[in-house]
């Protein structure tokens, strides 16, 4: 039986946050350990947006700083909280500026497509036009390879008022779902933004919710806003492709 191929998914690292006791740097540092402590090395890390709870210039050096410990590609998105041009300084993404960070990486067998679902100093996510052309076209480039579909915003709907009024709107997950539907090469749509373990399908397309490296929302379905409470550990997720089938499972720190 062939190896596997793994990608290890870190998100909403928030590194800079001073609001909670627990300490982000710290926690992803202890996220990191554990993905390198795995019985198999990854063969590339995902890393689903708010690297930076402030966007500062210092926030991205300490984050280049422990994601280096990873031997194998890492390939980033911004999240709501990220500047754009600094990610991409910091990291050598394509393209210019504050434009989108949206481009598509082949993994081994796995293609992996990721999106940039933000608008700049708003916490909802929202596509344009042209970055679903993007995406569109760029899918259907390879129709017959196994896809990984990453973005920032989760296309999925928690119950949650607050977590849910600052995710995509219904406008945008069926726009989204529009897309996705012409592409059965999809396996999964990955994201972070709610801080939640949380799954869902979008046309069919699972779709999955990746925890947070630093804390959790807790599920108080009675808030009607985004300052919900957040507690527990840091965790990641883990994407594993064998024979064009692909598997999302997660893994959290209890001990950290």
């Amino acid at each position: 039986m062939p190896r596997p191929l793994l990608i290890a998914q870190l998100s909403d690292l928030h590194l800079g946050a001073t609001e909670e006791e627990a300490d982000p740097l710290a926690r992803l540092q202890t996220v990191v350990e554990a993905v390198l402590a795995l019985p198999n090395p990854v063969d590339a890390v995902l890393v689903s947006g708010d690297v930076s709870d402030d966007g500062s210039e210092e926030s991205y050096r300490l984050a280049r700083s422990a994601l280096a410990r990873f031997e194998c590609p890492v390939h980033v998105l911004p999240g709501n909280h990220d500047d754009r041009a600094r990610l991409r300084t910091t990291f050598g993404l394509p393209g210019t500026g504050a434009e989108p960070i949206n481009y598509s990486v082949q993994v081994g067998p796995l293609r992996l497509v990721l999106l940039d679902s933000n608008v700049p100093g708003q916490d909802p996510g929202r596509f344009g036009p042209r970055d679903l052309a993007w995406l569109d076209v760029t899918l259907g480039e390879e129709p017959k390879r196994p896809t990984l579909l990453a973005l920032h915003h989760t296309p999925l709907s928690t119950g949650l008022p607050g977590w849910d009024a600052i995710n995509l709107g219904p406008a945008e997950i069926e726009a989204l779902g529009e897309v996705v539907a012409r592409q059965p090469q999809l396996r999964a749509i990955v994201g972070g933004h709610l801080h939640r373990i949380a799954t869902a399908s979008l046309v069919g397309c699972r779709v999955l919710s990746a925890p947070s490296t630093y804390l959790q929302a807790r599920p108080d379905f009675d808030f009607d806003d985004e300052d919900v409470e957040m507690v527990g550990p840091p965790g990641f997720a883990l994407h594993v492709l064998t024979d064009g089938v692909l598997s999302c499972q997660v893994e959290m720190l209890s001990g950290a």
